[in-house]
C-alpha cells in the first residue's frame, strides 16, 4: 500500500482509500495513477506512459488527457495549482506528492487530516468534500433491483446511456463499490478505449476477466476458465495463442465465454461491467448479444455504458440496443440532465455548505445545462479564478461571490475545453469547419447561415448537418426557418452551449471575422427592404467582425425606419453610440456627434440602454 497525503493506493484491490473510504477507479485510470505514484518527483513523458501501459498497441496521446481529468476529479486536484499531478505541456506529467510505503495491507487513515461532519477536508479553499452521487438515486435503485432478481436465476442486461459528463462512470462506481463491499456478488469490470477497442478483439471483456482473476475469487475463476474456456485465461493471448487473419490475438469463441461466465455465476452472482462499448469491436458486441439471448437460467448481470454522443443512427451499438429493446431483453437507463434542485444539491455537497451564495445555482445550471461534469468544472473554475471564495472556517463553510456572476466573463474552464477539443478532433476537417461556422450564429442556427459563412450551397450544407446529426450528438435538427421569399431552411441546435463556445474560440480571429461578415451580408440580401426586422442580428455579425462603421450604419438605418417609435429608435441609436467608441479618434468624434444629434438629447433612454448587460459565459469580440 502506497500512501500520499490522505490517500492510500491499494495495488492488490486496484482502488484508492481516503480516510477509510474506498474509491473505485476504472482499470486503466488506476494503471495510469499507479505508474505516476511509482515514479514520484520526476517527469514521466507521454511516450513513456503509453509505452508502459499500451506496449503493443498504438494509442492516441490525447487519451491521457481524459485519464488525467478523471484522476484530478477523484483527487480533487486543481490543474492550475496542482497538489498531486502537474502537467508539463507537450512533455508529460510529474507526480508532486511525497509517497510512503505502508506494508500492513489495510486502508490508510491519515491521522493528521481532520474530517468535518460534512465530509469536507480542512485545507485550501478549493479542497472539496468527498463526492457523492447526486440526482441518480432512481437509476441506482434500478440497478439494485436487477441484482436482487439474480436470486431467481434471471439474467439481467442493463444498458446505461448518456452524453459526456452525465455521470455514467459515477453511477457505475457507486454501484460497483457498494456491491463489492458487500461481497454478495462478484464484480468484473473492463472498458473500451478509443483507438484500441475497435482494433483489439474482446478488449473490454479480457480486461474484465483479468480484473476478476486478480480479485478475492481469483483462484476459483482461473480454475473454471482453465476447464471451460482456457483460451480466455489472462495471459494466454501472449503465450502462444493462435492469430486471426488480421493479426490480432484470438481469444476463443463467444460460446466458450458464455459458458464460462454462466458457470462462474452458478456459485456466486456475477456482474460483468463493460464501459464505453461505443468504442468496442464487433466481436465484443456479438458476445454481449449472445449473453443476452441465451435462455439458460443464470445469476449473471451484464451492465454496459454507452456514450450517446458517439452512437448515431446506424452505429453497431445502436443496432444492438434496438435489437435487445425490441425483444425486451434489457433494462435501459438514460441519464438525463440534472434539475435545478439537483444541481443546487450537487453544489452544496461539493462546497460543504448548507447555503449557497445567491444566484450561484442559477448561473451554474444556466451554463452547465444540467451536466454534472460541466457543473463541477464550472464551480472549480469559479473558485480557481477567485470569483467564488471561502469566507468562513470550521465544519460549516461560508462561500461568497466577489462580483455578480451576471457580469462575470468567466470563460470555459480550461480542462473542460481540452476535453471538448479531444472530442472535436475526432471529427473530420470538413465537420469541424461546419461546426465552427455554426458557432458564429447562436446555440440554435439555420443551415443557410452556415452555408453563407462557408460560401457553400445551402442544400449541401443541410445534408452535411443531417449526416453529422445522425452520426454524433454535437448538434440535432430542431425544425425549419421560413425566409421572406417563402423558401425553408432547416435549423439545428448545439447539444450544449459550451461546445459552441469552444468551437467559436478555436477559430483564428481573421477567419472568424470573414465568416461573420458573410453572414451579415447574406442577411441583408435575404431581408432586402426589410432589414429593420433583422437589424440587431446584422449588427451583431458586423460588430463581431470589427466592421464598426457598417454596424453603425445598420443601426442608424433601422432607427430611421423606426422613427415613428421614438423609444425603439433611441435604443438603436444608443447602441450605435456605444459601438462608435471603437472607431479611430477622427471617425469617432464625427460619428458620435451625428448620433447625438439624432438622439436629440434623450439622455435617459441612452443611459438605460448603455447599462444593459447580457448574461453569458464567454465571448471575445474580434
Amino acid at each position: 500500500m502506497k500512501q500520499f497525503e490522505s490517500f492510500g493506493l491499494d495495488e492488490q484491490n486496484e482502488c484508492l482509500w481516503q480516510n477509510g473510504a474506498q474509491i473505485m477507479l476504472p482499470p486503466r485510470a488506476f494503471a495510469v495513477l499507479r505508474y505516476l505514484v511509482e515514479n514520484p518527483g520526476r517527469l514521466v513523458s507521454h511516450d513513456e506512459l503509453l509505452d508502459k501501459l499500451w506496449p503493443d498497441t498504438y494509442v492516441q496521446p490525447q487519451i491521457l488527457r481524459t485519464y488525467m481529468l478523471e484522476l484530478r476529479k477523484l483527487l480533487c486536484d486543481d490543474a492550475r495549482q496542482p497538489r498531486f499531478i502537474r502537467s508539463l505541456p507537450k512533455r508529460g506529467y510529474v507526480f508532486l506528492a511525497a509517497v510512503t510505503e505502508n506494508g500492513n495491507g489495510r486502508p490508510i487513515i491519515a491521522a493528521a487530516v481532520e474530517t468535518p461532519k460534512n465530509g469536507a477536508t480542512a485545507g485550501a479553499d478549493h479542497q472539496f468534500a468527498t463526492r457523492e452521487l447526486v440526482g441518480r438515486e432512481k437509476e441506482l435503485r434500478t440497478l439494485q433491483s436487477c441484482v436482487e432478481r439474480l436470486a431467481s436465476k434471471t439474467r439481467q442486461i442493463v444498458l446505461i446511456s448518456g452524453d459526456v459528463g452525465m455521470g455514467k462512470t459515477a453511477l457505475i462506481d457507486t454501484f460497483a463499490s457498494e456491491w463489492a463491499a458487500s461481497a454478495k456478488i462478484a464484480i468484473a469490470r473492463g472498458q473500451s478505449v478509443q483507438g484500441i477497442g475497435a482494433r483489439e478483439q474482446y478488449y473490454p471483456v479480457l480486461e474484465a476477466l483479468a480484473h476478476l482473476c486478480a480479485s478475492a475469487d481469483g483462484e476459483r475463476v482461473c480454475r473454471v476458465l482453465a476447464r471451460v474456456a482456457p483460451a480466455w485465461l489472462p495471459g494466454s493471448l501472449r503465450e502462444g495463442a493462435a492469430r486471426n487473419e488480421n493479426g490480432r490475438a484470438y481469444a476463443g469463441t463467444a460460446s466458450e465465454l458464455c459458458a464460462a461466465l454462466e458457470e462462474l455465476a452458478a456459485e456466486k452472482p456475477l456482474a460483468l461491467i463493460l464501459e464505453n462499448i461505443h468504442w468496442a469491436d464487433d466481436a465484443t458486441l456479438d458476445a454481449i448479444s449472445a449473453l443476452a439471448h441465451r435462455r439458460m437460467p443464470a445469476k449473471l448481470m451484464i451492465v454496459v455504458t454507452i456514450g450517446s454522443h458517439e452512437t448515431g443512427a446506424g452505429h453497431p451499438v445502436e443496432r444492438l440496443r434496438q435489437n435487445l429493446s425490441m425483444q425486451r431483453l434489457c433494462t435501459e437507463l438514460t441519464l438525463s440532465p440534472l434539475t435545478m434542485a439537483q444541481t443546487a444539491e450537487l453544489l452544496r455537497r461539493e462546497l460543504g455548505a448548507s447555503v449557497l451564495p445567491s444566484g450561484l445555482d442559477v448561473f451554474v445550471q444556466q451554463h452547465a445545462e444540467g451536466n454534472p461534469l460541466f457543473a463541477l468544472a464550472i464551480l472549480e473554475h469559479l473558485i480557481g479564478e477567485r470569483f467564488l471564495v471561502n469566507a468562513g472556517s470550521g465544519p460549516e463553510r461560508h462561500w461568497e461571490l466577489r462580483a455578480p456572476l451576471v457580469q462575470s466573463e468567466t470563460g470555459v474552464p480550461a480542462e473542460l475545453a481540452q476535453m471538448m477539443e479531444v472530442e472535436i478532433a475526432r471529427l473530420s476537417a470538413a465537420e469541424q469547419r461546419l461546426l465552427e461556422a455554426a458557432s458564429l450564429i447562436s446555440v440554435a442556427f439555420p443551415a443557410w447561415a452556415v452555408a453563407a459563412a462557408l460560401e457553400e450551397d445551402i442544400a449541401a450544407t443541410e445534408d452535411a448537418c443531417d449526416a453529422l446529426d445522425r452520426r454524433v450528438s454535437f448538434i440535432r435538427r430542431a425544425g425549419h426557418d421560413e425566409l421572406p421569399d417563402g423558401t425553408r431552411s432547416a435549423f439545428y441546435v448545439f447539444a450544449h452551449g459550451l461546445y459552441r463556445e469552444v468551437l467559436y474560440q478555436r477559430q483564428p480571429a481573421a477567419r472568424r471575422a470573414r465568416r461573420h461578415t458573410r453572414v451579415a451580408e447574406r442577411l441583408r440580401r435575404i431581408f432586402a427592404g426589410r432589414e429593420f426586422d433583422v437589424a440587431h442580428e446584422i449588427t451583431m455579425h458586423f460588430e463581431a467582425a470589427g466592421e464598426w462603421l457598417r454596424a453603425i450604419d445598420t443601426l442608424r438605418a433601422a432607427a430611421h425606419a423606426a422613427r415613428e417609435n421614438k423609444t425603439l429608435a433611441e435604443e438603436l441609436l444608443a447602441r450605435a453610440l456605444g459601438i462608435a467608441e471603437n472607431l479611430n479618434s477622427e471617425e469617432r468624434e464625427e460619428t458620435i456627434c451625428e448620433i447625438r444629434a439624432a438622439l436629440n438629447g434623450s439622455s435617459d433612454t441612452l443611459h438605460a440602454v448603455q447599462q444593459k448587460k447580457t448574461p453569458r459565459m464567454h465571448r471575445t469580440k474580434t
